[in-house]
């Protein structure tokens, strides 16, 4: 009889033994209380990149604390904020989820950001969830389906594709109509901006082949009554080259949304550098407008009438700092609408280009 305490002591002492080992394999098994974390959901396809197409982009932040939001990215060369450098953030509803629109790129990233972080508008290395920034998401773009065929004209002896697809130029999205340019019998290239039953549509033509180094002249009528939200565009533009502010060198002709503003200017990106703009109040009538693209040298011109009919300089100015080089780029010439809202237009807007030529 005096066995039995002891007996039942060590039986009870193996087991708590027993429990002690189950507890810690348990509590070494366990997984670790999980952290927030975002997955993209609905990925835009696969394309180089550039302003002029966007796409819509979603997905979920599973765990996201109050405040946290979310910052998109979409690779083109870089990674490059979206949808703007002036709009980086992305909210994140009380369900989680998230979307937005972006430029197209070959990749896409969602970062689950805490409220102080700030987003660089550009990266070649997308950061790690660390700090201030919670999680990461990268997903590839889908491949592209079959491309379409363009509609191209004949415009003083060059092809020049017609665009169809929307953009976000002007900071809202403009919806192209490949029936808003066509040339006339004399030759002369008309870009319209039309009503159809969704709204506003624009207009724009783009070079199906790059030129490079070399004189550009335009001659346009007037233009001196557009609307003060309506940008005439002649520019060029590389779709590929985004590290290089897509080669833009630009004659704009718009108030940019303020009658009170010039009407004109000349532009080597980018714009918000102030030496890389030279605005000018351009008169009625028939212009002319030339850019003469050297190494290391963007001069812009822009003389009265037209053909043999040129007349006095209205403005010129040449630009040494930030010229680019010539890589894919191509002239395009558009008619679209600035503002987020744009100003209501009152009617239709028509320009005509008689003529485009090139010289090496």
């Amino acid at each position: 009889m005096g066995r039995m305490p002891t007996r039942a002591a060590r039986a009870l002492g193996i087991l708590l033994l027993v429990c002690a080992a189950m507890a810690a394999a348990c509590a070494r098994t366990a997984p670790a209380p999980k952290g927030p974390n975002v997955e993209l959901t609905r990925v835009p396809v696969a394309a180089e990149g550039g302003p002029d197409r966007m796409a819509p982009i979603a997905g979920q932040a599973a765990g996201a604390r109050p405040g946290q939001r979310v910052v998109l990215y979409a690779r083109s060369g870089p990674w490059w904020v979206q949808p703007l450098a002036e709009q980086p953030f992305t909210e994140v509803r009380v369900d989680g989820t998230f979307e937005n629109t972006t430029h197209l790129g070959t990749e896409y990233a969602a970062l689950l950001v805490e409220p102080g972080y700030r987003p660089p508008d550009r990266m070649d290395v997308l950061p790690q969830a660390t700090g201030e920034v919670a999680a990461v998401a990268v997903a590839k773009g889908i491949p592209p389906a079959e491309p379409r065929q363009a509609k191209t004209l004949q415009f003083s002896g060059f092809e020049w594709r017609v665009r169809d697809a929307p953009s976000e130029r002007g900071g809202w999205t403009n919806r192209y109509d490949p029936a808003n340019a066509w040339t006339d019998e004399a030759g002369a290239l008309h870009l319209k901006i039309a009503r159809d039953s969704e709204g506003w549509t624009c207009a724009e033509v783009i070079l199906t082949r790059s030129l490079g180094y070399g004189t550009y002249t335009f001659v346009v009528r007037d233009l001196s009554r557009l609307h003060p939200s309506i940008v005439m565009g002649l520019f060029t533009w590389d779709d590929v080259a985004g590290d290089q502010r897509f080669r833009e060198m630009d004659i704009e002709t718009s108030r940019w949304g303020d009658p009170a503003n010039a009407n004109m200017q000349y532009v080597i990106q980018p714009y918000f550098v102030p030496a890389n703009v030279r605005r000018f109040q351009a008169p009625s009538g028939t212009l002319t407008q030339t850019l003469r693209w050297e190494l290391g040298r963007a001069a812009f011109r822009t003389l009265r009438g037209g053909g043999r009919m040129q007349g006095s300089v209205v403005a010129e100015h040449v630009f040494t700092s930030g010229v680019p080089v010539p890589g894919n780029e191509t002239v395009r010439m558009n008619l679209y609408i600035f503002g987020n809202p744009p100003l209501a237009l009152p009617e239709p807007t028509e320009v005509v280009v008689e003529s485009f030529e090139y010289a090496p």
